[in-house]
C-alpha cells in the first residue's frame, strides 16, 4: 500500500504547469489541512488498511513547502503506526521555500527523501518556464537539505524548450551532478491546456535527439535509467509501486487513489474538497484495461511485463521482438531496453 497527500498551493504558477494548484487560495489553508484529515481517517478504515502496511508516501503538489511542518503534524500522528519500518516517504519542495526551518522540521516528522522542483539551473530558461527560484538558490537549497541529513535527494530538469541546446542541458547535468543528489527526473516539456503556455507552442521545440543525449548523459555519470523519464543511483519505491499498479491512498483535493481495479478522485477544487472531502467520482478499469496499463507502464520502465499476462497471440508478437533485438526475455518477463519506444511496442504487441 502507497499513499499520496496533494497540497494544491503554489506561491507563483509556473508557464507549464497543469497540476491542480492555486495561487490565491492560501487563506483556506487551515480548513484544506482539516478536511485531509477527515478524509485520511475515512480512507484508512474505509480500505482496511492495517498497521505497518504502508511502504511509502509521496507527498506532491503544488508546494508542499508553502505548508509549514507544523501543518503536517495530525497527519504525521495519525499515519506513523501504519507505516512500515524504514518506509520511504518523499516530499515535493521548491528551492526558494525551503528554508532550514522546514527542512528540519520535515525532516523531524520522518521524511528521507527529497524531490526538488529545479527544472534547470540557466537564467534565462529559469525565467522563461516561470520559476521562482535562481541557480543559485537550487545550489544552496540542495546543500542545505544534505547538511540538515536527507539521505535520499532528487531533482527534476525539464527539456526541450525553445532555446536548449545540448551544451545547455549537458551544463544542468553537470550542476546536478556536482551535488548530493542520487536521482534526477528529467521530462520533456509538454503544452497543456489550463497553462500559461497553452497558446504559446513556440515555447517548446521539436529535437527528438535531445532525448537521448540526455539519457546518455545521465547513465554515463552512473545514474540507472529505470522509468522513461527517472535516473538514480537510488530508484523511487513510491514511483516503483505505481507502475506495478500497487494500491494507493490518494488524499487531498486533485490527489488520486487507486484500490482493488478502481481509480477515484476527490474534489480538484479546493473549497468543494473542504466542503465534502469524502466526494469522490469512481472510475472502474476492466480486466483489458489493467492489463493494459501493465503493459504500458512495464515497457516503459524496468518493471517489464510478465509473458503470463499476455494472450498467445501478444506473446507470438513480442517473441519477434525479441529475435529482432527490440525486447529480452528474462525469467519469464519482457524487458524493453530503449524507453523511448515504449508506447510503439506495447501498441505493435497488443493489436
Amino acid at each position: 500500500m502507497l499513499l499520496y497527500l496533494h497540497i494544491p498551493y503554489c506561491d507563483s504558477k509556473c508557464h507549464y504547469c497543469s497540476f491542480n494548484s492555486y495561487t490565491n487560495k492560501h487563506n483556506t489553508k487551515k480548513e484544506y489541512t482539516k478536511a485531509m484529515i477527515v478524509q485520511l481517517k475515512d480512507n484508512l478504515q474505509k480500505y482496511k488498511v492495517e498497521p505497518k502496511s504502508i511502504e511509502t508516501i509521496f507527498i506532491g503538489g503544488g508546494t508542499p513547502s508553502t505548508l509549514s511542518p507544523d501543518s503536517y503534524n495530525e497527519f504525521f500522528e495519525i499515519i506513523t503506526p501504519y507505516l512500515k519500518d524504514g518506509a520511504e516517504i518523499t516530499s515535493e519542495v521548491n528551492p526558494n521555500s525551503a528554508s532550514l526551518e522546514w527542512l528540519s522540521g520535515m525532516k523531524n516528522h520522518g521524511v528521507n527523501r527529497l524531490s526538488f522542483g529545479v527544472q534547470s539551473f540557466d537564467e534565462l530558461k529559469l525565467k522563461q518556464l516561470g520559476r521562482a527560484h535562481d541557480k543559485n538558490q537550487a545550489i544552496e537549497a540542495i546543500k542545505l537539505a544534505k547538511d540538515v541529513g536527507f539521505e535520499h535527494i532528487s531533482l527534476d530538469l525539464i527539456y526541450n524548450a525553445t532555446g536548449d541546446t545540448k551544451e545547455l542541458i549537458k551544463n544542468d547535468i553537470d550542476i546536478a551532478f556536482s551535488l548530493p543528489i542520487d536521482h534526477i527526473s528529467a521530462y520533456e516539456l509538454t503544452i497543456e491546456a489550463n497553462t500559461v503556455f497553452e497558446h504559446q507552442e513556440e515555447q517548446k521545440q521539436t529535437n527528438d535527439d535531445l532525448a537521448f543525449f540526455v539519457a546518455d548523459e545521465i547513465k554515463k555519470r552512473g545514474f540507472a535509467h529505470y522509468e522513461i523519464s527517472n535516473f538514480g543511483s537510488y530508484q523511487s519505491v513510491h514511483n516503483k509501486g505505481y507502475w506495478e499498479l500497487d494500491n494507493y491512498l490518494g488524499i487531498g483535493a486533485g490527489a488520486v487513489g487507486y484500490i482493488n481495479g478502481i481509480r477515484y478522485y476527490p474534489s480538484n477544487d479546493i473549497d468543494g474538497y473542504i466542503a465534502n472531502p469524502l466526494y469522490t467520482t469512481n472510475e472502474h478499469l476492466s480486466e483489458n484495461d489493467i492489463l493494459t496499463e501493465k503493459i504500458f507502464l512495464g515497457l516503459r520502465s524496468v518493471m517489464g511485463v510478465a509473458k503470463a499476462l499476455l494472450s498467445k497471440y501478444s506473446i507470438s508478437k513480442a517473441d519477434y521482438l525479441v529475435e529482432q533485438q527490440k525486447l529480452i526475455l528474462k525469467d519469464d518477463k519482457y524487458y524493453n531496453p530503449n524507453f523511448f519506444i515504449s508506447d510503439e511496442i506495447a501498441l505493435y504487441i497488443m493489436e
